[in-house]
């Protein structure tokens, strides 16, 4: 888009910081950006095409407009822009590829007798959250092995300490069983204590802890206790060695170190936990729209995102490469922090080692993704051979169907279809389905209904067909009507019992169904009580999840945008004659639904394209 064509609205974009929103002719918006100052980072991109990234140059070869948001501050702008890029998901701005939200492990102390679990939703309740985490699985692990090392409560059972006996959780010491009164509840919160020193990194403050309860067991002769609690001290002891890294004896020995590696379209981010110069824990993140960007700007966007919602800010963040607006970055952290956080980019010594240490994991982990599925077809036919021996199917898995379903409480619920063929996705034939018949939350109805819609659709397709047959003409060429050599389901036994009762009304019996439950990753088939436990590293679960995930990840898109477009609608959308373009200059001349209300119907009616009727309807509206 050439220059002339924004010339006079370029100068009249304001001298001062805010947000600025790119868009094509569709209203899709294509890159989020700020500036301390709007006009002059506006004007910069319809300078010279030679001076602009390839990637800059492919985005403004769309636009067809932009937008304004006006704030006091910069600092203001950095917050409304890591907003805005989690609403629209803009295809040319780097973004974590998420799902609706990271997990997090959360102790719940607001509770009597509190529980240690997974939560999606931090909330200012009382509560210690760690995290967030890239998946669940890697939430479940640090989750198990908490587990493992302290006795606290699975249960969710309201705690009276009548209960006539324990379960066998207390008889292989994973409970302190407080249920039936054997713990108090000073001793229960002793170990919720010892889960979150753990968590922080603490381990001594845990193992002189377990020491001196351990001698006091001792001392009283309940040398069982003793012998658990010994036990116990000595495995905490054990992860604390495995954990322990060589990091300067610096006082600030809380950290974040953050690496990244960049091959084509695939930016891996691999991030280090350190705590009391302990590795306590590593995550790896990908990110999407960072193709072509710089290294130094990936990270930045990552620090903006990952931290918007982290339940801990460390004082020290070690980077890979300088970043952009670092100093920016820094002050807004502290904000979240509520004290100092540095942003350090080493040079030499023990801190370099640790960030190379990180950019080496990042590096063999993307080339370790790569190595397994890109354009690997020796790879991708092993994994179907290996699914349809785990299947006891007699013919090959040439085309692969699988279904998910979207929603937040039951509102603007979806359901997807994506296509893998000989191992690989057909995006020309993934389908979406927005649910009519189900009202509030019913995963297992809206699960039937989207099957029904399928394969009622497959049978009008295949009618057709042999109707054109008969009549000698040209068979019709429909996707619907080719028939799948597996429908896999997202989800456990439930949604794979709703699939089967739709299948079997019917009359398809003769479908291969399976469905693979998120929990433990464990595919259930009908008729067959037991689970299919692929091995964790069996490249049929890999082919599996990411057929899953894709349809996860096609539900998700689907609704959110449904959802981005139904929150995005103002009082004055319902006013008859009052369109995009309209509602667009009305914006443009009073900056908010705020301004136009506080504006006068003669102001209104005197918009281009406005009249005093539709003013008086627009007054009315708001």
């Amino acid at each position: 888009m050439a220059a002339s064509s924004f010339e006079r609205r370029l100068l009249a974009a304001p001298d001062r910081p805010g947000v600025y929103l790119m868009k094509d002719a569709r209203g899709n918006v294509l890159y989020v950006g700020k500036a301390s100052v709007l006009s002059n980072r506006l004007r910069s991109y319809f300078g010279s095409p030679a001076s602009l990234p390839a990637k800059t140059r492919r985005m403004l070869g769309q636009l067809d407009d932009f937008e304004c948001i006006v704030t006091d501050t910069e600092a203001e702008a950095l917050i409304l822009e890591n907003t805005l890029i989690k609403r629209h998901r803009p295809r040319y701005n780097a973004r974590l590829k998420d799902d609706k939200t990271y997990p997090y492990l959360k102790v719940a102390l607001n509770e009597d007798f509190p529980r240690v679990y997974i939560t999606r939703r931090v909330a200012k309740d009382g509560a210690r959250y760690f995290g967030p985490f890239a998946t669940t699985g890697t939430v479940r692990k640090t989750m198990d092995l908490v587990k493992r090392l302290f006795p606290y409560r699975s249960c969710t059972k309201n705690i009276t300490a009548n209960d006539p006996r324990p379960c066998l959780e207390y008889f292989i010491n994973r409970c302190v069983a407080p249920c039936t009164g054997y713990a108090t509840r000073e001793d229960y919160d002793k170990v919720i204590q010892q889960v979150i020193l753990f968590m922080e990194g603490d381990t001594e403050a845990v193992t002189r802890d377990l020491q001196e309860n351990m001698q006091k067991a001792s001392d009283n002769l309940e040398f069982e206790r003793a012998a658990v609690l010994r036990d116990r001290m000595r495995s905490v002891e054990r992860v604390a060695e495995e954990q322990r890294i060589k990091v300067d004896a610096n006082p600030v020995s809380d950290m974040d170190v953050i690496a990244l590696a960049q091959k084509d379209q695939e930016t891996w981010v691999e991030v280090f936990f350190v705590r009391r110069n302990k590795l306590i824990g590593r995550d790896h993140f990908f990110m999407e729209g960072a193709q072509d960007d710089d290294p130094g700007l990936i990270i930045g966007q990552f620090i903006k995102q990952f931290y918007q919602s982290a339940s801990e800010i460390p004082r020290r963040i070690l980077v890979q490469h300088p970043l952009e607006e670092e100093e920016l970055i820094r002050e807004w952290l502290q904000g979240l922090r509520g004290g100092p956080v540095r942003m350090v980019l080493p040079k030499r010594g023990q801190h370099k080692k640790l960030v190379n240490l990180v950019a080496e994991n990042a590096s063999q982990g993307l080339d370790q993704y790569r190595v397994r599925w890109l354009d690997n077809t020796d790879i991708i036919k092993g994994a179907m051979a290996e699914l349809r021996e785990e299947l006891g199917l007699p013919t090959d898995l040439r085309r692969m169907e699988c279904y998910d379903i979207s929603h937040i409480q039951g509102s603007n619920t979806v359901g997807s279809m994506v296509v893998f063929e000989e191992g690989r996705p057909k995006p020309s034939q993934y389908r979406r389905f927005r649910v009519k018949t189900v009202e509030g939350v019913d995963d297992f109805e809206s699960m039937r209904e989207v099957l029904r819609r399928r394969f009622n659709r497959m049978a009008e397709v295949r009618a057709r067909q042999v109707q054109q047959s008969d009549d000698d003409s040209s068979p019709a060429d429909d996707t619907w009507g080719i028939f799948p050599d597996l429908v896999l389901i997202d989800g456990g036994k439930g949604q794979l019992s709703a699939a089967l009762e739709v299948l079997l009304e019917m009359g398809l019996d003769n479908v291969t169904l399976a469905s693979l439950a998120k929990e433990n990753e464990w595919l259930f088939v009908p008729h067959t009580p037991e689970p299919i436990i692929l091995p964790r590293n069996s490249q049929a679960l890999y082919l599996v999840q990411r057929i899953r995930d894709e349809a996860h990840r096609f539900a998700v898109t689907y609704h959110r945008n449904l959802r981005s477009k139904s929150s995005l609608r103002s009082p004055i959308d319902s006013v008859n004659g009052i369109g995009p373009k309209r509602k667009r200059m009305l914006m443009r001349k009073f900056g908010s639904l705020n301004g136009i209300k506080q504006a006068s119907i003669d102001e209104i009616a005197a918009v281009p394209g406005m009249t005093r009727s539709l003013a008086l309807l627009v007054k009315q509206s708001i």
